[in-house]
């Protein structure tokens, strides 16, 4: 007779809003300095204060986290780029939590709240190191604004769009 091991259940995934200086956001700070520095050097330093806060928040932007049990396993942002599109940033998965679609289901809340802010368009850009951002955005509908067929090293940032 063969054991079927039970199904385990599922985290429930809770989305919240936050203001960037939210405490629950440190993680995704620290770990996106991180990853920026060890993939760019020296060239990172000032990415992730690029932007003031205030573009993260309402009216025309957001920051969102995913919590499971309370404690941070994802987030992102999205800010102003343009009247009708919003520009991704700082999608982040926790370093613990990867390969468990996360990053994916942030991607999705972005968009459903930057079209409900009026949004038709998502712009964005990744680093050419980070091929499972590239990926990411890819296999979630966005076309890439480049020759994907050339060393990403020779593009530079890579831009992606999508319309809503």
């Amino acid at each position: 007779m063969t054991s079927v091991a039970e199904p385990q259940p599922q985290p429930q995934l809770t989305v919240v809003r936050v203001a960037v200086d939210d405490p629950r956001v440190e993680p995704l700070l620290r770990e996106l300095a991180h990853e920026y520095s060890t993939r760019y050097g020296r060239a990172a330093d000032g990415e992730l204060n690029r932007y003031p806060a205030e573009e993260f928040a309402p009216p025309h932007g957001e920051l969102l986290l995913l919590l499971d049990g309370g404690e941070p396993v994802a987030g992102g942002a999205y800010r102003r780029y343009d009247e009708r599109t919003a520009e991704l940033k700082r999608i982040w998965t926790h370093s613990g939590h990867r390969r468990r679609g996360l990053a994916r289901r942030v991607v999705t809340e972005l968009e459903r709240s930057a079209a409900e802010r009026g949004y038709r368009r998502i712009h964005l850009t990744t680093g050419p190191r980070q091929p499972e951002a590239r990926g990411l955005y890819l296999a979630t509908g966005y076309t890439p604004l480049f020759d994907v067929s050339a060393d990403p090293e020779t593009i530079g940032p890579l831009p992606f769009e999508k319309g809503l």
